[in-house]
């Protein structure tokens, strides 16, 4: 193998293309078991972003959902779990319309309800009533959607038949093995789930409607997801009633603590049909759980109760599902995409069935993530995941240090993954250092942790982004006048307040992010309507926080070039919050770029959208940094910027 070439960071010509990278942004979710059939969602940007459900048979992989229909929920504006499948017939929300559609082998899709302006998700077949239970979200009336659970005839196209209604919303709703039970989740404003949801359960009649309601979990500060019957009857759960989110179960009108463990067993529901564990037989979970950051596997017999690791090399796993010979979830690791993978219960032997990018670079460009604890505000830790700069062919000069990007994730609370990202490794091939910041906010380190943003966002979540900046810094790692912030969503927020109201990152890229709280709280949908309260403080009660804390009326702080990147249909974050933003900076003569995309929503979806705005970064920093790009890259307008 020759030497590496000499090159300053940042111009490293890179095997893996912001063309790559777009393709690989291949959606994976929801993974179900039919019979000898495995099918899956897929969301496909080089498709348009069209979601696709997938039957995979033998070893067969196959489109099960023809062109134009795309199996995506509009509900909670962020979906999830938009199909679901009995017996080869596949049931699914479609996105043009939002209206419930089923499938036979064979033919073609059949609407099961009229056009009402009304969405559907968490879906589940009622074999012995011959009907699909599921979330509805009814956009009929004027204000706020209303949401229900209603029931849908299997066969017929007539309105869905309301059976559990009154709170603002639902998740989860889910039939005992006979039938004869129904279980669901429920929160009210100004709650999010993560922070308070409750567990119901009732009985259902001769008539098909639910009675003896009861509240059987759940409420005040406690979390509960992901509800599950066993084969036995007994109702399984998540929790965080002792920090974390562990597995419970309701049998014999009690709650029982499964597996007790410092780690989180679920993530937040940000979308609806996330599954960490399923039941292979009566007597044995196969469940993942989270730690530190990484995801485990392991398999809990329901007599004992003993845990037993299932070693595997993924430190990120989803959707479990399982029957009693296999296991199915997605997984990733630092050098292996997200994919579909089948792991033989007897053996514990594995198979990819899937993977989300079938031309992932070879290791020796790829740059695995160190995991950082640091220091930060308050005398607590904060946590993160580095990436050092890394490509075999090149390297730079001894006393040259690489710039730094430090990716705020969104949510707030989401949390940063070590799973295979190339949007990252995209970065550290071409000589950029990398740090994916958990900040005190973040999934994955309890319920404490998630917390301690509360009436803190804009404060703790930039400290930490910060703090890891100066600790890799102190450790001279990185380059101080080389310092560089983004993120998306309430990343973006994150990312403009560090600009806004601290002098320490020299440029920043915001993607759809938060300008204006004030605008947040007022125009955005019901989902998140009252997620500030907890996050910022009650609105309007406490509107001089909201201001004091918006980037938009903090523009005279800020020193520092940013690059916007914002979908004109986003309902999330309205383009008019980036627009207020781009303005201001123009007004001050400030280095400012803007691009826009129409058709995109919340998050791009269309993979030239996410190659050109990648690309676009890329030359952005390129400018501001002064080193000279490997690729050939389309220039972007940068307005006042004067060398």
């Amino acid at each position: 193998m020759s030497q590496p070439l000499i090159k300053p960071f940042g111009s490293w010509k890179s095997p893996i293309s912001a063309r790559q990278v777009a393709a690989s942004a291949l959606g994976l979710s929801q993974v179900q078991i039919d019979g000898a059939n495995i099918y899956w969602n897929e969301m496909r940007p080089l498709d348009g972003g069209r979601h696709v459900i997938v039957r995979y048979r033998g070893s067969r992989r196959e489109d099960a959902l023809p062109t134009p229909f795309s199996a995506r929920t509009r509900a909670h504006e962020y979906g999830g779990a938009a199909f679901c499948v009995a017996h080869d017939v596949i049931y699914f929300c479609n996105d043009a319309d939002q209206r419930l559609y089923r499938l036979l082998p064979g033919q073609t899709p059949q609407a099961l309800t009229p056009e009402i302006n009304q969405r559907y998700a968490d879906l589940v077949v009622d074999h012995r009533r011959r009907r699909i239970l599921c979330v509805a979200e009814d956009h009929r009336l004027t204000g706020a959607p209303v949401n229900r659970i209603v029931a849908v005839a299997a066969a017929g196209c007539n309105d869905p038949t309301v059976l559990i209604s009154g709170n603002d919303f639902y998740a989860a709703p889910r039939l005992s093995p006979d039938g004869s039970q129904l279980a669901w989740l429920a929160w009210d404003h100004p709650n999010m789930p993560w922070d308070e949801s409750a567990l119901w359960l009732a009985d259902i009649g001769a008539d098909g409607l639910p009675n003896n309601q009861r509240c059987i979990a759940g409420g005040c500060d406690e979390s509960i997801l992901q509800p599950c019957f066993a084969p036995d009857a007994a109702l399984y759960f998540i929790s965080d009633r002792n920090n974390w989110w562990n597995l419970y179960r309701w049998r014999h009108d009690r709650v029982e603590t499964l597996a007790p463990m410092e780690a989180e067993f679920g993530s937040p529901p940000w979308v609806f049909g996330m599954s960490s564990y399923a039941f292979a037989s009566d007597k044995r979970v196969i469940c993942a759980f989270n730690q530190q950051g990484t995801w485990r596997l392991a398999a809990l017999n329901i007599d004992t109760l003993e845990q037993t690791p299932v070693e595997t090399p993924f430190t990120d796993i989803s959707y479990v599902n399982a029957d009693e010979n296999v296991a199915l979830f997605i997984a990733a690791s630092p050098v292996m995409p997200p994919s579909i993978v089948r792991m033989d219960l007897a053996t514990r032997r594995y198979d990819i069935l899937h993977t989300s990018n079938n031309d992932a670079p070879r290791e020796n460009y790829l740059s695995v993530p160190q995991t950082l604890s640091y220091p930060t505000s308050q005398n607590d830790i904060a946590h993160a995941f580095y990436y050092p700069p890394l490509n075999q062919d090149f390297r730079a000069r001894a006393a040259e240090l690489p710039p730094l990007l430090v990716l705020s994730h969104g949510g707030p609370t989401a949390a940063a993954s070590s799973a295979l990202n190339l949007k990252i490794q995209y970065w550290t091939s071409r000589g950029f250092a990398v740090l994916d910041v958990n900040y005190r906010g973040s999934t994955g380190y309890g319920r404490k942790y998630r917390q301690r943003l509360n009436g803190q966002w804009g404060v703790m979540d930039v400290e930490d982004c910060i703090a890891g900046a100066r600790y890799l810094i102190e450790q001279q790692r990185v380059d101080a006048k080389r310092l560089a912030i983004r993120g998306g969503s309430a990343g973006g927020f994150t990312t403009l307040c560090a600009l806004c109201l601290h002098d320490f990152f020299q440029a920043g890229a915001v993607y759809y992010g938060v300008s204006d709280l004030e605008a947040l709280a007022k125009d955005t949908h019901k989902f998140e309507a009252r997620y500030l309260d907890r996050l910022v403080g009650p609105y309007p009660a406490r509107a001089d926080i909201y201001r004091a804390r918006s980037p938009i009326h903090h523009v005279e702080c800020l020193a520092s070039p940013v690059i916007f990147f914002q979908g004109l249909d986003d309902k999330v974050v309205p383009p008019n919050q980036t627009e207020k933003m781009v303005t201001a900076l123009r007004a001050k003569h400030i280095p400012v770029a803007y691009v826009a995309f129409a058709g995109e929503s919340h998050g791009f979806r269309r993979a030239q959208n996410i190659q050109q705005a990648l690309e676009a970064e890329l030359y952005f920093y390129s400018r501001l940094f002064g080193f000279e790009s490997a690729d050939a890259l389309t220039p972007v307008a940068i307005e006042n910027l004067n060398f």
